[in-house]
């Protein structure tokens, strides 16, 4: 009998069997010098100011952070590199709630004070056309609606997990993945920082040549969080097209969800997207509708996405309504590359519509915008977001001080 970790044991004892036979049969494909001197560092720093100005809280929050990622990763040996990879968050000065300090009286930043490794992990091209990853990695499928590494947070998501891709197919990838364990946002001190359970992740991209067209099944079980156990089915398309000068991008997704294993609720509700955008000479205009339904009890759940991307960047919508959502958004951008000492200086903007997928109320509206100008190795960021709530949670303005290094 296999027991609750026994297909994952499986799954990775086979996976360092493949590593393993390509290791042998690869012997003369480098040497540890030549992996040592192509080793390089990795360095990621960033400084971010949050204010959040709540309805419901007396006080506003204010948040100066510090994070730094640092590690390395090393050349291949015998088909194989190796990647190490911790992160320091700091709190710097303010008041605010980062879900594990006990500042309740002020709005979240979700940014908890930490020192953890981030990633750590084998990776292996050994098979014709296949990428092996065994260990604790970022995973990151399709536009992050459903699986994404939160890299707005200033800890990411990572995933203790095997991840099999495999192109050996003409214009086809397949990926696949068992996971164990999802390191969230919150970090080890936090109830929430650590999901543990069987799940598994299942992606193929056709690429059509006009855009790629993806189905997925995405099966998840965790123990911490039973309520968002589930099984997703869906199929996405994505592409880009140039016209006379104007870049016309689209996509479209449709996805069924339903309970799993131990879930205590039982439902089934539906996913909906469309959206297009149009970009001639920097200027950018597009718009979107994308719904999550609800049956009144459970709405669609997207508990691994890069949730922040989507609904608003005030982040009301973390956790989809009972009733459903419906969001309707127009967005604009412009972008212009070689200004001053900058490469390029962006300016985006959204403007979103909420309401009940089930029922139509009005649920609120929200403006967001942003100014990023990049510099060297430099990134400067400035994000403002206002939602104007009706009939679903409260006035909310955020503003962002943003400075990004990368080595």
């Amino acid at each position: 009998m296999i027991n609750q970790y026994g297909y994952g044991r499986q799954i990775a004892a086979t996976s360092l069997a493949l590593i393993a036979s390509g290791v042998m049969s690869s012997a003369h494909a480098g040497d540890f010098s030549t992996a040592l001197a192509q080793t390089r560092p990795i360095l990621d720093i960033r400084v971010r100011y949050e204010n959040v100005d709540q309805a419901n809280f007396l006080n506003d929050a204010d948040a100066l952070s510090l994070r730094v990622r640092a590690g390395l990763e090393t050349g291949k040996v015998w088909n194989t590199s190796f990647l190490a990879e911790f992160d320091w968050i700091e709190s710097i000065a303010g008041d605010y709630n980062s879900t594990t300090n006990g500042k309740t009286g002020f709005p979240v930043v979700a940014d908890p004070q930490d020192v953890e490794l981030n990633r750590l992990q084998l990776t292996n091209t050994s098979l014709p056309q296949t990428t092996i990853t065994l260990g604790r990695q970022r995973i990151n499928l399709d536009d992050q609606r459903f699986v994404g590494n939160v890299g707005w947070r200033q800890n990411e998501q990572t995933f203790d997990a095997v991840r099999v891709v495999n192109k050996s197919l003409p214009k086809l990838t397949v990926d696949l993945t068992y996971f164990i364990q999802a390191n969230r946002i919150f970090g080890p001190d936090s109830a929430q920082g650590r999901w543990n359970g069987d799940n598994f992740l299942a992606n193929a991209g056709y690429n059509l040549g006009f855009g790629t067209l993806s189905v997925f099944g995405y099966w998840l079980d965790f123990r911490e969080s039973p309520g968002n156990a589930s099984k997703t089915f869906g199929a996405r398309f994505a592409g880009k097209k140039v016209f006379s000068g104007v870049t016309f991008n689209y996509a479209a997704s449709v996805a069924s969800q339903s309970d799993w294993k131990n879930n205590p609720v039982d439902y089934s509700v539906m996913y909906y997207l469309a959206e297009g955008s149009a970009t001639w000479k920097g200027v950018m205009a597009g718009g979107g509708w994308e719904s999550l339904g609800g049956d009144g009890t459970k709405g669609f759940s997207t508990p691994l996405a890069t949730l922040h991307k989507f609904q608003g960047w005030a982040d009301l919508f973390l956790n989809t309504p009972a009733g459903g959502i419906a969001d309707t958004y127009a967005k604009a951008g412009y972008t212009i590359k070689n200004v001053g000492p900058f490469s390029s200086i962006s300016l985006l903007s959204f403007y979103h519509w909420f309401d009940s997928e089930n029922g139509g109320a009005d649920l609120g509206q929200e403006f967001d915008i942003s100014l990023t100008a990049a510099y060297e190795k430099f990134e400067f960021t400035v994000k403002y977001a206002d939602y104007d709530a009706d009939t679903f949670g409260v006035n909310t303005q955020k503003i962002w001080f943003q400075i990004d290094y990368k080595l």
